[in-house]
């Protein structure tokens, strides 16, 4: 395998967009290929970068396919990795052996990120990031996208980390790496599902170009590269309610306890616990929260592109 095809490739509408000066944003596949049951997965990749698309910038879905890192895929990409079962779930750490091996894969915030930046682009949308676990004085269980984020100077806009999460400890832990957080419309960090996570933010701001002016203000210091952070709420009308909430989680917690779930287990089995405790809503709430964060992200690439 040559040096060159462990580039980042970008697709021929990214390469044309980043060429032309307009807006990208960078989406993540780790939600079309594990996030989401068939065929409803690749129903909602396709919506995802419609949206991108009608808010006026152009979709760079991040995946790794037969060893190539790409940003943008074509139909028949994005249709793999919807539609193969075999597709690997691929963190920043995974990046070079997948590459090596020349397999497939689906990029998670920390792989999505740091191919993102990677390859020049400077707004991704996610739903919710990783962050410390819960009983983490047992289990030192933290996720690797703070540490990522914090060496890759890209702005991610979110609806803050997952809840099942200890959310104080993770604004601690991205305060203690340097990585700023705004909350957009609130002076509340968003709870993933909720709207509020119970935790305040340091500061806010209310339209695109006052992220992209805070942007244009960490390039000017230079300094360490780390990530911007943009938490925004998930729609009222779509937040799961906080009590439905507090009692399912709590359910899934000590049912995760008593089976000895741990490790990377624990995420996905206490995401399902919800979706599941809560009929749905739980999954109408967070596909909600992406949708906002698209929207969002791509207005905001339109304020960097246009400054």
């Amino acid at each position: 395998m040559s040096q060159h095809s462990f580039v980042p490739v970008p697709s021929e509408e990214v390469r044309e967009a980043q060429e032309r000066g307009l807006p990208v944003v960078a989406l993540e596949s780790t939600i079309i290929a594990h996030g989401l049951p068939r065929p409803r997965n690749l129903q909602v990749g396709r919506e995802l970068e419609d949206l991108v698309r009608a808010a006026g910038a152009v979709p760079a879905t991040i995946a790794v396919v037969d060893g190539v890192p790409r940003i943008g895929l074509d139909k028949d990409q994005l249709e793999r990795i919807a539609g193969d079962e075999g597709v690997r779930k691929l963190g920043h750490r995974d990046l070079a052996p997948a590459l090596a091996a020349r397999v497939t894969g689906a990029t998670t915030v920390s792989g999505t990120a740091y191919l993102a930046a990677r390859a020049g682009l400077r707004v991704f949308a996610t739903g919710g990031l990783g962050g410390v676990h819960r009983q983490w004085t047992a289990s030192q269980d933290e996720s690797a996208d703070l540490a990522l984020l914090a060496r890759t100077g890209i702005t991610v806009v979110c609806a803050g980390v997952k809840s099942i999460l200890d959310v104080p400890a993770t604004l601690q832990r991205l305060e203690t790496l340097g990585v700023t957080v705004l909350g957009y419309g609130t002076d509340r960090f968003p709870g993933f599902y909720l709207r509020d996570s119970g935790e305040p933010v340091d500061w806010s701001v209310h339209t695109p170009q006052e992220v992209a002016q805070v942007m244009a203000a960490q390039d000017i210091l230079g300094g360490p590269q780390s990530a911007l952070l943009v938490g925004n709420p998930v729609a009222e009308v779509d937040q799961l309610d906080p009590v439905t909430h507090g009692r399912v989680l709590a359910r899934a917690l000590d049912e995760c306890q008593e089976r000895g779930i741990v490790g990377q287990a624990v995420t996905p089995f206490l995401l399902d616990f919800l979706v599941r405790g809560t009929d749905g809503a739980s999954l109408r709430a967070n596909l909600s929260a992406v949708r906002g964060n698209v929207e969002l992200a791509a207005s905001i690439a339109g304020a960097w592109a246009a400054r």
